[in-house]
């Protein structure tokens, strides 16, 4: 497995807490993943990775044939070499100073690309895609039932009329326990280029997050709101921005309710009001790069995993914590 160099969020730029000391009440840690291209093996936490899966166990699909937007459908091989041929592009962008172009050649290739494509889908079983595979041993707010060190995440690689993010499944494992491991992974025969993630090693990091603004007590926001007034917005930060809810691919934590504002979410079993077990992001960073590891170049980019959730927002998975068997949320926000 490639490596990268251990990420490491930069201190905030102000303590929080040091202003509002009630703020303790209302924060949790959070594992930023730190997703980043490499070469990952079924032994290793990944996204968008190789799974260690039971060769004995059928690998899940989806069976729902109501597909949305088949037309913008493309093979998995070919979503892959056309990431390929714009990252060379850009590459030789960024080394010659010239205007991002593409060659005759690659456009040609790209259009080929696109152009492979296999029967429509309809009725047809389709293998899920694998999202993530988080070993207990690299995720400090691994959260998982106490048989199980390993979780792996999926999801549908296309729309349904009656949703616009991806199905996800989840599987909890005793990874001990996988004695035959499966050799090669199913893919499904048409994606979404958004919904296929680059294979990436991740490089967990523990970082505290405080809840989402409107979620907290009225008189707390209330105050919060008056020192962005007065002292936070001027200096170029703001507590919902810069000093609460983390960016990125994560586990555990608060989800940032940017999109249609904050929303409960119940256990449909038991009525629970349900924790957030993981989140998928199309940024690692904030626009002003605030959240950007030290180690990060200034010009790194921040949508390593290829994964676009909607117009470009999280796609949260919510747990029960009364019990793992009953079964998850997700909501996009």
């Amino acid at each position: 497995m490639i490596r990268v160099m251990a990420m490491t969020t930069p201190p905030r730029p102000v303590d929080v807490t040091s202003l509002f000391p009630e703020l303790r009440e209302h924060s949790a840690t959070t594992t930023r993943l730190h997703p980043r291209p490499g070469a990952p093996t079924t032994a290793d936490s990944s996204v968008g990775g190789p799974l260690l899966w039971p060769a004995d166990e059928p690998w899940p699909v989806c069976t729902d044939g109501d597909i949305e937007g088949e037309s913008d459908l493309e093979t998995p091989p070919a979503v892959r070499r056309i990431r390929e041929i714009i990252a060379t592009a850009l590459a030789r962008e960024a080394a010659s100073g010239s205007p991002y172009r593409l060659t005759e050649e690659e456009s040609a290739e790209m259009s080929s690309c696109r152009a492979e494509r296999s029967d429509h889908l309809t009725g047809q079983p389709v293998p899920l895609i694998p999202v993530a595979q988080l070993y207990r041993r690299d995720v400090p707010d691994f959260a998982g039932p106490d048989d199980a060190d390993l979780l792996q995440v999926l999801w549908c690689g296309h729309d349904h009329a009656d949703e616009t993010w991806p199905r996800v499944r989840l599987y909890w494992r005793r990874s001990a326990g996988v004695t035959r491991p499966l050799e090669v992974t199913p893919e499904p025969p048409l994606v979404l280029d958004s919904y296929l993630p680059v294979a990436c090693i991740v490089e967990p990091e523990q970082v505290r997050e405080y809840q989402y603004c409107e979620l907290l007590p009225e008189d707390l926001r209330e105050r919060i709101s008056e020192w962005e007034e007065e002292a936070g917005e001027p200096a170029g930060y703001s507590y919902g921005d810069h000093l609460s809810v983390a960016p990125g691919w994560k586990v555990g934590g608060f989800a940032g309710w940017n999109l249609f504002g904050p929303r409960s979410v119940d256990c449909d079993e038991c009525g629970t009001a349900m924790t957030l077990l993981f989140t998928s992001d199309l940024s690692e960073w904030d626009p002003e790069g605030s959240w950007r590891p030290v180690q990060e170049a200034v010009d790194a980019e921040s949508n390593p995993t290829g994964v676009t959730i909607g117009r470009g927002y999280s796609l949260y998975v919510f747990r029960c914590p009364a019990s793992h068997e009953h079964p998850h949320v997700t909501v996009m926000a």
